[in-house]
């Protein structure tokens, strides 16, 4: 089955399935226990959020290439960092980097509403009509400044971001509220980033948590001229 306008098809054969569940038992084998992350993973079809040459590696764990220079991330990292949200059913949530989409059609599975920011035009319209297609209702993609995140919708429950701050972004951590969660990976570029957690306590202090190391393409401000 293909998805309309589009190159990309489902592979419905019995390799398939074989490798789908392959994709599931290597999530289990690195940690990820949490069901509902599990189930989301086990419900989203990568093969169409990658470029229409990867298809054929959507369910390897490994990054991908996307339009504009971006990437989508391995699945274990995806999972991770979802399972480390720690994501409700009531909770809304803010994603930094649309990308192909991915990463939003997870977080739509978990939480009641999620907002994804994009800097590059291309990717966010080819990402809205692909979660449309597919039938994701409670995702709404922005093109803009993901640094700048969306205070107009603040405060979130839950911030995800996808691409690599030197620092903590703190315009998005002031979108949190009270209780609230953000993971981000933190590094300078082409050096170790780790995938930091924040939770944001009564009064506003942030407690930090440092987890794994991880590679991502740089968090950059403004919405791209081109693209």
């Amino acid at each position: 089955a293909c998805l309309v306008g589009s190159e990309m098809c489902i592979r419905d054969s019995p390799a398939a399935d074989v490798e789908r569940m392959e994709f599931q038992l290597a999530l289990r084998r690195r940690g990820i226990s949490n069901q509902a992350v599990l189930r989301a993973m086990d419900e989203i079809p990568r093969e169409y959020f990658v470029a229409p040459g990867s298809i054929e590696h959507a369910y390897a764990d490994q990054a991908l290439p996307i339009a504009c220079g971006q990437t989508i991330s391995q699945p274990f990292v995806v999972a991770y960092m979802t399972e480390q949200l720690e994501i409700g059913p009531a909770h809304r949530v803010l994603e930094i980097g649309t990308g192909s989409g991915y990463q939003a059609a997870i977080l739509s599975r978990l939480a009641r509403d999620v907002v994804s920011i994009e800097r590059y035009r291309t990717l966010a319209e080819a990402a809205r009509e692909r979660i449309k297609t597919l039938g994701y209702p409670n995702i709404t993609v922005r093109v803009g400044d993901g640094i700048a995140g969306a205070p107009d919708l603040a405060p979130f429950d839950r911030i995800m971001v996808t691409a690599a701050a030197q620092e903590v972004p703190q315009a998005l951590s002031a979108q949190l509220g009270e209780g609230g969660k953000m993971v981000v990976p933190v590094g300078p570029r082409d050096k170790i980033q780790y995938v930091v957690r924040l939770t944001k306590q009564a009064g506003g202090d942030l407690t930090r948590e440092n987890l794994i190391a991880v590679r991502f393409v740089p968090l950059l401000p403004g919405q791209a001229r081109e693209l």
